[in-house]
């Protein structure tokens, strides 16, 4: 039997206060798939809102050539999008192989660290 068997996957994002948590309260991510897909979706959300904040920088900066920038703000969102899916399928599945290999419960906390850390190193 397999760790799905007995644990039912939280719904994306299912973060929780983790200070004074109430019993029962706490999810865990128990599969590798889990992890790989919590990783993915929470890299992809933070690349995606740092380089918004980026793009829309240099277009408040080179406002005069406005036209040119919206082409900016859109080459931003697909690189970052393309450095979301592989940055955090690769963090993601060796999150999971770690996790599995001890027997321990991922907290759904760690994939939004791991997508944090993510966005600051690259």
């Amino acid at each position: 039997m397999s760790a799905s068997d007995y644990h039912t996957t939280p719904n994306f994002p299912a973060l929780y206060w983790p200070i004074s948590v109430l019993p029962g309260e706490p999810q865990y991510l128990h599969t590798v798939q889990d992890a790989w897909r919590f990783t993915l979706f929470w890299t992809i959300i933070v690349f995606e809102l740092c380089h918004l904040v980026a793009s829309s920088y240099a277009l408040a900066l080179q406002w005069r050539n406005w036209k040119v920038m919206f082409g900016v703000v859109a080459v931003y969102g697909v690189l970052a999008g393309v450095e979301a899916l592989m940055a955090g399928s690769v963090v993601g599945l060796l999150l999971g192989a770690v996790y599995k290999a001890g027997d321990f419960r991922m907290s759904t906390w760690i994939p939004f660290i791991w997508a944090v850390t993510n966005v600051l190193v690259l």
